[in-house]
C-alpha cells in the first residue's frame, strides 16, 4: 500500500452509532482504502471533537475525515488537525464558528424532526441533570430511514445511541472546510436534516456537492457505493492519484 494513502476516519451522527458506516467500510475496502469508524461520544461538541482529535493524533499519517449529520460539526471542529487532509460530510450540516445548530436552522423552514424526538433526562459526571434524545422506534423509518425496508430500520431503531441534547445549542470553535478541501453528499429526500440546510453549508464552505435527491437521511446504510465513491474522491485528490 502506499504510504502516504490516507485513512478514512468515520464519525457518525446522533441516534446512531458506528454500525450505520458498515457497507461504507466494506466498499472502502474494495478501493484498498483503510477505514476507521469512531464511536462518537455523543455528550457534546467539545468533548466530542477533542475525543475525535485525539483519536486521530495517534494515527500515522494523513487521514480524510467524514461526518455524517451532526458528525458533520465534530469534524468542522476536530478536523483543524494538522494530519487532516480532507473532509466529507455526508447528509451532514457545516457550521461555522460560534454557530449552533439551532441558530443555524433558525434561518429555515422548520423541521417536523425535532418536535418529534423523544426527550429524557441524564445524569453527567459532576452530578448535574442534562437532557438526551432518541428518536421513537415508530417515527425511525419515516425520519431517518425511509428509502430502507422495514426490518433494517427497525434494526437501526434498536441500534441508536441517545445524543446530549446540547449538541444542538453548542457551537464550534474552529471551521476546518475554512482551510481543508470539503466535499458534501446532499440527501435530498431527508427527513431528519433538511436538504436545505446541508445543501446551503456545502455551497458557503465552497464544498463539491454531490446531490442524491432521492436519499434518506440513512444513506451510509441505502447507499454504501455512492458514499463510499465521494469518500475515495477526497482521498485521492491531494495525492494527484
Amino acid at each position: 500500500m502506499h504510504p502516504t494513502r490516507p485513512t478514512i476516519v468515520l464519525v457518525h451522527d446522533g441516534c446512531s452509532d458506528a454500525t450505520t458506516w458498515f457497507g461504507v467500510i466494506a466498499e472502502l475496502h474494495r478501493r484498498s482504502l483503510t477505514a476507521l469508524a469512531v464511536a462518537n461520544p455523543l455528550r457534546g461538541l467539545a468533548h466530542d471533537s477533542d475525543y475525535l482529535a485525539s483519536v486521530v493524533a495517534g494515527i500515522d499519517g494523513p487521514v480524510v475525515m467524514v461526518g455524517h449529520s451532526y458528525g458533520g460539526a465534530v469534524i468542522t471542529e476536530a478536523g483543524a488537525a494538522p494530519n487532516v487532509v480532507s473532509l466529507v460530510y455526508v447528509a451532514a450540516y457545516l457550521p461555522d464558528v460560534g454557530e449552533s445548530y439551532h441558530a443555524l436552522a433558525s434561518r429555515f423552514a422548520p423541521s417536523p424532526f425535532l418536535s418529534q424526538l423523544r426527550r429524557s433526562a441524564f445524569t453527567t459526571n459532576d452530578s448535574d441533570q442534562a437532557m438526551e434524545l432518541t428518536v421513537p422506534r415508530e417515527s425511525f423509518r419515516p425520519l431517518v430511514a425511509a428509502d430502507l425496508d422495514l426490518e433494517v430500520a427497525q434494526i437501526l431503531a434498536a441500534l441508536q445511541r441517545p445524543v446530549a441534547e446540547r449538541v444542538l445549542t453548542d457551537a464550534p470553535t474552529a471551521a476546518a472546510w475554512r482551510t481543508k478541501p470539503s466535499w458534501a453528499l446532499v440527501t435530498g429526500a431527508d427527513q431528519a436534516l433538511p436538504p436545505s440546510i446541508q445543501r446551503f453549508t456545502a455551497q458557503r464552505a465552497g464544498a463539491t456537492i454531490l446531490e442524491v435527491p432521492d436519499a434518506s437521511h440513512a444513506v451510509a446504510v441505502s447507499r454504501p457505493t455512492t458514499v463510499a465513491e465521494l469518500i475515495h474522491d477526497a482521498a485521492k485528490v491531494p495525492y494527484g492519484r
